[in-house]
């Protein structure tokens, strides 16, 4: 296994431009945003990484229904584009009227003094970003007709969450057009869309996306402080709210994804002897994004990023549960999958370069699986052998007759014997097996237009990697790309 630098480990990359891969910041080194046009780096060089889900900020579940104000969460392109239109319409005197900072009936009271009064704060703020260009500064004026609305609904109906929670996604829409060199102004309007994302959640507890865009505010605010105590402390609120969110809404891989990089963060902060146990969970949350789907390449390549991470950890300090050199090939098959998906990203073809070698070339994946004789898919357990395979772009093939053969160069079929082959065009799905017809160990199924294909894995890790490296392959044929991810493993 060639030595790697430790600056040299793939990182998560900035997804905050369209055509770049997104997710949450990731492990071991702060994400740099990489330009998708940018040169690549050398082998030498950091990869960049996948970071945070940009805040696509979508509507809840409510999104085709009205509350009794006749307000509803909205995208961010719904918003502005409402807000523009209103604009453009001469309806900003809407706000006006209903005064900013205006108390409603009862104008007295103490709750409307102290709602007049943060919102007072939240729009000094919003008032003081401009914006770095001309598109910025009409985009800002657009968020700041957009923000009296929402703060002028509030004070007719304080009890209003989605009114709480398009008013925090304006604020989280006008940090991210913040001047880049100003950090203080855009961690303040962060903090201020946590606030209003806490008091929505408050009225509305099973409002995903207010879990969901707050966890991504937390999370950008994190990213701001290093890797300090305080920057921990956030991470934790960060997760805790990916957590509500995939609570909320279980097939979520965007929640997944990110809630995955915030433990890869948070990993790179907490002692060395909390660290295993938060990267272990960060694979299940990137491998359960992909298991919602498949070609999320995000997911695929964030979980050959911790991967790497965690093979560059085993080789420095060793340990009992796998050899580095096996996940450094488990981290290169999901990146040359990642590549594959999406050959134009210059961030997957960077940590390409970087971890080609470590793949069991001319194959993306060579082990053992046990079983049964060719011509007797039924046959007794005693007849099941553990045997090699090989998976490259177009087939999953048994190598050798049995462990116990004599030993042959790598990928060696002999011709005078029959053997199991899964041609990838045949295949219609790839699941677990707890069938207990099957031999011990974890069962695997291959359902292929001739019928089902029964192996079992040493152990249900061993299962997981061959579970993801068949799919992986299926769904980049299925895409169209198997002619990429052989270019990948032939050269």
């Amino acid at each position: 296994m060639p030595e790697m630098e430790e600056s040299a480990q793939p990182k998560p990359a900035d997804p905050s431009e369209p055509e770049h891969p997104n997710g949450a910041g990731e492990p071991v080194l702060e994400p740099e945003p990489v330009s998708p046009d940018a040169e690549a780096p050398s082998a030498a060089e950091e990869v960049a990484v996948v970071e945070e889900e940009a805040p696509t900020r979508s509507a809840s579940a409510k999104d085709a229904e009205t509350n009794a104000e006749g307000w509803r969460p909205y995208t961010m392109g719904e918003l502005l584009g409402e807000a523009a239109e209103a604009a453009a319409a001469g309806r900003s005197a809407f706000a006006e009227e209903n005064g900013v900072g205006s108390a409603a009936a009862d104008g007295s009271s103490q709750d409307n003094l102290r709602l007049s009064s943060n919102n007072d704060v939240a729009m000094d703020l919003i008032n003081s970003v401009t914006g770095v260009d001309e598109e910025g500064r009409s985009r800002q004026r657009i968020l700041t007709f957009a923000a009296k609305r929402y703060i002028s609904a509030i004070e007719r109906n304080p009890e209003d969450p989605d009114a709480y929670y398009n008013w925090a996604l304006v604020l989280q829409e006008s940090a991210d057009n913040v001047d880049p060199d100003s950090d203080s102004s855009k961690d303040s309007l962060l903090e201020e869309a946590c606030k209003k994302y806490g008091e929505a959640t408050r009225l509305c507890p099973t409002l995903y996306d207010a879990y969901y865009n707050w966890a991504i505010a937390i999370a950008d605010r994190a990213k701001m402080r290093g890797r300090t105590k305080e920057a921990e402390e956030l991470w934790h609120q960060a997760i805790m709210n990916y957590d509500k969110a995939v609570q909320l809404s279980w097939n979520s891989p965007q929640a997944l994804n990110n809630w995955g990089l915030g433990l890869q963060e948070l990993s790179a902060i907490v002692p060395a002897r909390d660290k295993q146990s938060i990267i272990k969970t960060a694979i299940n949350k990137f491998r359960s994004a992909i298991r919602l789907q498949f070609d999320f390449h995000r997911a695929i390549y964030n979980l050959g990023t911790v991967l790497y991470g965690l093979a560059e950890d085993t080789s420095r300090s060793g340990g009992p549960d796998a050899s580095p050199s096996d996940l450094y090939s488990q981290s290169a098959i999901y990146v040359a999958a990642a590549h594959a998906l999406k050959p134009n990203y210059s961030v997957y073809r960077s940590a390409l370069r970087l971890v080609r070698s470590m793949l069991p070339l001319p194959y993306l994946k060579v082990g053992y699986l046990t079983a049964p004789p060719a011509d007797d898919p039924i046959a007794p357990h005693k007849h099941w052998e553990r045997s090699q395979f090989i998976l490259n772009h177009e087939e999953l093939q048994q190598a050798n007759a049995s462990e116990s053969s004599p030993r042959k160069s790598l990928g060696h079929v002999e011709k005078s014997k029959r053997f199991i082959k899964v041609n990838v065009v045949d295949i219609v799905s790839v699941s677990t097996c707890s069938d207990l017809t099957l031999p011990p160990g974890a069962g695997l199924c291959i359902n292929t237009t001739h019928g089902p294909v029964y192996l079992v894995a040493d152990t249900w890790e061993s299962l997981d990697g061959w579970l993801d490296a068949i799919r992986l392959v299926y769904t980049i044929f299925a895409r169209g790309k198997s002619d990429v991810l052989a270019g990948i493993i032939t050269g």
